[in-house]
């Protein structure tokens, strides 16, 4: 994202009477706007929040990450597939569940996820294959227990359900299950959670600028039907705006539902 699309993030932000900034790239704190933003948006009083892969706080030049997110008071959000080394390793590559640990370690010494403390710390779970996550409180018991045996705590753990698009729809069909994942999706559709599906209240912005309902329609090339660019914000929205739906959209309705996603969120 160029400086000039970033500059009209906290003027949105205002205009829109915006109460979160959910922030996410691949690393979004190696943008060179990046503390700037948070300094800014913290200065208005919105909620800031870091989808932080964890290795980036061991990055070189990022020494000092961990205590400027907790200075500006940032709450992270961290994905970690699974709390054994293997099937991170094997997902992600060799050494990055060490690594995350050790980043999760430095937040923990900065005081996020400790009992008492106001620096949130949760972590995001997705299922490896083709199969919709377990409960999220079971779940989340097994991660604390099996991280606190490396000296990590943390205070939620968030589910996710694989998306049947791009690079996993593309390896799905590769095995002949794309179509039967997707029936699966649609069998296990919960109404009930559709009061907490994502689209519902965030609008995705990508690096251009252009707006979509979630950042899996911003995978998709879905544009929102509410504008095309963060500029079309810069006055106020009223009523409520209809959303881009497809096929994909029951992986955040199946089972007990997805707890998180992310970019601009509606106050």
């Amino acid at each position: 994202m160029d400086a000039e699309t970033v500059a009209l993030i906290p003027q949105v932000l205002h205009a829109q009477q915006l109460q979160t900034l959910d922030l996410t790239g691949g690393a979004p704190e190696l943008h060179p706007e990046f503390r700037s933003l948070v300094r800014e948006a913290r200065g208005m009083g919105v909620k800031v929040m870091d989808r932080c892969n964890l290795t980036v706080l061991l990055e070189a030049g990022q020494q000092d990450l961990a205590a400027f997110l907790a200075s500006q008071g940032v709450t992270i959000l961290a994905s970690l597939p699974c709390y054994q080394a293997e099937n991170v390793d094997r997902q992600r590559g060799k050494g990055v569940f060490a690594r995350s640990l050790e980043g999760l370690r430095r937040l923990n010494r900065m005081g996020y996820g400790l009992e008492g403390s106001a620096l949130e710390l949760h972590l995001v779970f997705n299922p490896l294959g083709p199969t919709l996550p377990p409960e999220q409180n079971a779940l989340q018991s097994a991660y604390k227990t099996e991280l606190a045996k490396h000296g990590v705590v943390f205070n939620e753990l968030k589910v996710m359900s694989n998306m049947p698009i791009q690079r996993f729809a593309d390896h799905l069909e590769q095995e002949g299950r794309l179509v039967t994942y997707k029936e699966l999706l649609r069998a296990n559709h919960d109404h009930e959670n559709l009061a907490q599906v994502m689209c519902r209240t965030l609008i995705s912005v990508d690096w251009q600028g252009k707006l979509y309902d979630c950042d899996f329609n911003q995978m998709l090339g879905l544009t929102s039907p509410l504008g095309g660019h963060l500029k079309d914000l810069l006055q106020p929205v009223c009523g409520n705006a209809p959303i881009h739906v497809a096929d994909h959209c029951f992986g955040c309705t199946a089972g007990f539902g997805s707890s998180c996603g992310g970019a601009l969120r509606r106050g």
